[in-house]
């Protein structure tokens, strides 16, 4: 077997009830959840198993359940004595990356994602912008179609997420003819996303402003795992660049394409995506395949998932 990567996922992949099952049967997992809860002064732990769809889906909830529940995840592995040598998370997912890498302290940090997603959603107002999946369309087209686009407004391209989906974000007029433009060169598929904000834009500038402030106040350990960042699809060389990494990555593109080909070239054949939802593992699939690279890809959001990795690793669950 190669080198392992424990994957996160972001925001987007929430659902009511995750990491219930593992709060029921670990007590690792559940010191992650009163942690978070602590921390936070507010019932996270509710809002994540019993909580409405509405009160979850809201950027300041979204963001520090999804972090709880994927650190969660990842203790009840560790726990088991399943490690990794890369890590990555699709922004959101990098912070927990940081935390598995022992870069961040989780107490601060699912403070900090708590604001991080209250500024994402203060930098637009509600119905000023938005995003969309354009589905089967290499890049330069979409690069075209985005610059057309650009006459009536801000558009950028969010997320490069694997070879056939790629993400753009904006302003309501522009990413609408980003779209048209798309589909008119050859989009399989354009699928506006019901996300209450535009997201990895330069509109979310300011949001980067105010998380810089609280960086600011946050301490950074050594990195005991190689990161690979969304900005850079690259390892961080030290501690001193997660700070500002964070900062660009608010309002700039997720290199998850090519963070996961880099990882692929360094040797890793196995990734195992830890936390809600499935779509990194759809993903890393289909950014293997035209590279003729065979891949083991696990997806642990519930113990059925948790139970195929224990096995694969040769790990009594």
């Amino acid at each position: 077997m190669g080198k392992v990567a424990f994957v996160f996922p972001g925001q987007g992949a929430q659902f009511v009830g995750m990491g219930k099952d593992f709060y029921d049967n670990f007590s690792v997992s559940r010191e992650v959840f009163e942690a978070a809860n602590e921390s936070l002064g507010t019932d996270i732990k509710s809002i994540c198993f019993e909580g409405t769809e509405e009160e979850l889906v809201k950027t300041e909830n979204t963001q520090p359940a999804i972090l709880t529940t994927s650190v969660a995840i990842l203790k009840a592995l560790e726990e088991r004595g399943i490690n990794c040598d890369y890590t990555a998370g699709l922004s959101l997912g990098e912070y927990t990356a940081l935390v598995e890498a022992n870069a961040l302290d989780f107490n601060e940090t699912v403070n900090l994602v708590k604001n991080r997603g209250k500024y994402m959603q203060e930098a637009v107002p509600e119905g000023k912008g938005g995003m969309a999946a354009i589905l089967g369309l290499e890049r330069s087209k979409i690069l075209e179609a985005i610059k057309e686009a650009r006459n009536y407004g801000v558009v950028d391209i969010a997320n490069y997420n694997s070879p056939e989906q790629i993400v753009i974000s904006g302003e309501v007029t522009p990413l609408k003819v980003a779209v048209s433009q798309s589909k008119e060169l050859g989009a399989k598929k354009a699928v506006h996303l019901p996300v209450s904000a535009p997201f990895h834009s330069s509109l979310l500038e300011p949001a980067g402003e105010k998380l810089k402030k609280d960086l600011e106040n946050v301490k950074v350990n050594d990195l005991e795992k190689i990161v690979i960042t969304n900005v850079d699809a690259k390892p961080l060389r030290d501690k001193e660049e997660v700070k500002s990494s964070l900062v660009r990555q608010v309002s700039n593109s997720v290199l998850w394409c090519d963070s996961i080909i880099y990882m692929l070239d360094n040797g890793v054949d196995t990734f195992v995506e830890i936390g809600p939802g499935k779509s990194l593992k759809g993903f890393i699939k289909r950014i293997a395949k035209p590279l003729n690279k065979e891949v083991n890809v696990f997806s642990v959001s519930n113990l059925s998932g948790f139970e195929k990795v224990c096995d694969f690793f040769g790990k009594e669950v």
